[in-house]
């Protein structure tokens, strides 16, 4: 798994003045304009902005300490004998907002989609890439990254903070709402989900697609639900 270290090439214990430096470079060598990629470019910034977010070292990666896990385990309930996948390492995620892709004339099955949406100009909160910590779920590493992802309940009770998986793996701690056959085609809740795969793409803000409609909550009376 590529951490953001190895994205810059620096050592964990590098000081400050080394990573700045080797993000210089790095960004100047992905930059489309000097035989990069706009989607290298933006997994270059994500590692930088992973690394000074603080606590790039993360508790449980070096140490595989597993205290202060997520009470239970992640996935199949303990009654239902399923293991446990919680991660001692970060998942790289690559996202996409669902609500760009009538303006781009996208599909959800278009293959190769990601990378149309990297070479799209779309701003960040549509189009990027940051990291999950271990015991982190999608949802609370995409807000500790300054996004106001969809989401109301936080409880597994509804389907506003709906995602689609397009490739990796996820498990929800707790859903009383997808029904099975949705999960099948990739929809999963970000606020128990928790990535087991080394990478994930997904489409977020799927919750105006019309096979979610009965099983959203109203925005209020969650006054912190971001409902739009």
């Amino acid at each position: 798994m590529e951490s953001p270290f190895d994205v810059l090439s620096v050592a964990p214990d590098a000081d400050d003045e080394e990573i700045k430096e080797a993000y210089r470079e790095r960004i100047k060598e992905a930059h489309p304009d000097h035989g990069g990629s706009a989607r290298e470019f933006q997994l270059v910034r994500a590692a930088y902005e992973e690394i000074k977010d603080g606590d790039a070292a993360v508790e449980g990666e070096a140490s595989g300490s597993d205290e202060g896990a997520v009470g239970g385990a992640v996935g199949e309930s303990p009654e239902a004998g399923g293991a446990d996948p919680r991660r001692m390492e970060r998942c790289r995620v690559e996202y996409l907002n669902y609500e760009v892709l009538d303006d781009h004339g996208w599909d959800v099955e278009d293959e190769g989609l990601f990378e149309v949406a990297a070479d799209g100009g779309l701003d960040r909160e549509d189009y990027g890439q940051f990291w999950v910590r271990p015991r982190e779920s999608l949802l609370e590493a995409a807000e500790r990254h300054g996004f106001a992802w969809p989401f109301a309940c936080r409880g597994g009770a509804c389907a506003n903070c709906a995602i689609i998986i397009i490739e990796g793996e996820m498990r929800t701690r707790v859903d009383h709402v997808l029904p099975p056959e949705m999960l099948e085609k990739g929809f999963q809740l970000s606020c128990n989900g928790m990535p087991v795969s080394d990478e994930l793409q997904v489409l977020y803000n799927v919750k105006h697609m019309p096979e979610l409609e009965e099983l959203l909550l109203p925005p209020r009376p969650w006054e912190q639900a971001h409902d739009d």
